[in-house]
């Protein structure tokens, strides 16, 4: 019998969380590093090159490689022969870890989970807890796999009930670009087939514990229905122009895993789930010889690229951009943008339309008059950083409050990550805004353009609150341009018309 001890659970669980907040896997470097290097959009390989340098910054300076460092889940494989030190319950030792690794002082991670979901909604103030999966296996050890995975790729989840005589890979090319870009691709897409539908869903989050090895997989050739499916759907997927950060390029995944259980003969469950390009997984066994000891990888393994963020861009000064000069920017051109901005989310949103409707003062400091919001919900600093990892988070969430607040203030545009909806897009084009974005996965490297930081409104919520950033040549991209174009649009249609011609010249 192995008896694991109640602190080594602990400890490994935390320094595992910390293990994976700064150091990507090396098969998502690689793959990654590949992916870049075949890319012929120049926007795609300036998002790929961002997020490269972005890991190699995060792994030498241990700080997040997202401001959303994730919902944690656990997979726990359970020896039948281990003892466990005395009555904790399992669940309370998992949350123990991860309460350790997100309050760590030299590395605080971001807190993002919300008790009472359908009310309050008030931050736990530790990540906790968990999403934990258990299971009784053969054996004397303890099998962990552990993830933290960002809400805005979570929101891209999608299940069906096919039936029996549909194809998996027609659904998975008609489902993914609805999904849009706010998970963040390149990256991995889990699907689960089979069980139930809650069994099919947790299929689909264990698929994305494995390594990328899709290059190996075509080498050697598939030897399944589900290899088969894997090596289709990574080609027709690519073949949608998609690209990095939805831009439109020639790679939008990097991998696609399949696992499957047996289910009934009336039914076909699917599930899918993408990983962004913060992928953040570990694994490891403890056996009762104390916690698990996670080597810290070479920084030889992530690529130098010589990235120039001034090639090519506009320099703008927040502090005295017009109007008729938004106007001029055109979807797909690359700023720098040097000034002041203002933060604020969907807490942030609701709270100010609510003191415009009733006909209150914004709180003080809050002036939107001439001014950009960025949706953003930084880390908090560490050492002597000015804030911590401040990467974008999914604009189309912002989209129900967009034309209200456009109409009451006198804000210039908003800088976020992934596409705007219809309803945003038409109250941008409506009031002559603009929409920005900056590279989701590029958290760290954001928050070097950011030079002084505080918080002027609603403290109370956390991450959430309303900051004032001084930024120093911080590089964006036009999204939509005042006329209501967006890139979302025009360059994944562009690709897709690209890889098409591409493909014909091969066959040929």
């Amino acid at each position: 019998m192995t008896l694991i001890r109640n602190e080594d659970l602990i400890q490994s669980v935390a320094d595992a969380l910390q293990y994976i907040s700064y150091y990507h896997p090396p098969d998502f470097i690689s793959a990654l590093h590949q992916a870049w290097r075949r890319e012929q959009s120049p926007a795609a390989r300036d998002a790929m090159a961002q997020i490269l340098v972005n890991s190699r910054l995060c792994a030498e300076g241990k700080r997040p490689i997202c401001q959303d460092t994730g919902i944690v889940t656990v997979f726990l494989d359970i020896g039948m022969a281990v003892r466990w030190e005395g009555g904790t319950p399992l669940a309370d030792l998992v949350n123990a870890g991860v309460r350790r690794a997100y309050r760590l002082p030299d590395n605080v991670l971001r807190a993002s989970i919300l008790a009472d979901p359908l009310g309050a909604r008030a931050n736990t103030g530790d990540n906790t807890p968990a999403v934990i999966h258990t299971r009784l296996v053969a054996g004397d050890k303890l099998d962990v796999r552990l993830a933290a995975k960002g809400g805005g790729s979570e929101n891209k989840a999608r299940l069906a009930m096919l039936n029996p005589s549909d194809s998996l890979a027609d659904w998975v090319i008609e489902t993914l670009p609805g999904m849009g870009a706010g998970w963040c691709p390149p990256g991995m897409l889990g699907i689960g087939v089979g069980g139930t539908a809650e069994q099919a869903m947790v299929l689909a989050k264990e698929s994305l514990m494995d390594a990328i090895d899709i290059h190996e997989l075509r080498r050697r050739g598939p030897a399944n229905r589900a290899e088969e499916l894997r090596l289709e759907i990574f080609a027709r997927a690519n073949e949608l122009g998609i690209g990095a950060q939805g831009l439109g390029g020639l790679t939008t995944v990097l991998d696609v895993k399949i696992l499957d259980y047996p289910t009934h003969a009336a039914s076909l469950p699917v599930a899918m789930i993408p990983n962004c390009a913060a992928t953040r997984h570990a694994h490891f066994t403890l056996d009762g010889g104390g916690p698990a000891e996670l080597a810290p990888p070479p920084l030889s393994q992530w690529p130098k690229l010589d990235w120039d963020p001034g090639a090519g861009s506009r320099r703008v000064n927040l502090n005295r951009v017009t109007r008729a000069e938004t106007a001029s920017w055109r979807p797909g051109e690359t700023l720098l943008l040097s000034g002041t901005l203002l933060t604020g989310r969907d807490a942030a949103h609701k709270r100010l339309l609510a003191m415009l409707e009733a006909g209150e003062p914004l709180p003080p400091g809050v002036d939107l008059d001439n001014k950009f919001i960025y949706y953003v919900g930084p880390v908090d600093a560490v050492r002597d950083e000015v804030i911590g990892p401040a990467g974008p988070t999914t604009a189309t969430r912002m989209d129900k409050f967009t034309d209200d607040l456009l109409a009451r203030t006198g804000i210039l545009g908003t800088i976020g990550k992934a596409e705007r909806g219809p309803a945003g897009i038409e109250a941008i084009r409506r009031h002559g805004a603009v929409y920005l974005i900056a590279v989701g996965g590029a958290a760290y490297l954001v928050s070097k353009a950011i030079r002084a930081a505080r918080i002027i409104a609603f403290a109370d919520l956390g991450m959430e609150a309303i900051h004032e950033f001084e930024v120093r040549d911080m590089p964006v991209t036009v999204a939509v341009d005042s006329r209501g174009e967006s890139v979302h649009h025009s360059g994944p249609a562009l690709w897709r018309d690209k890889i098409a011609e591409i493909r014909t010249i091969e066959i040929s």
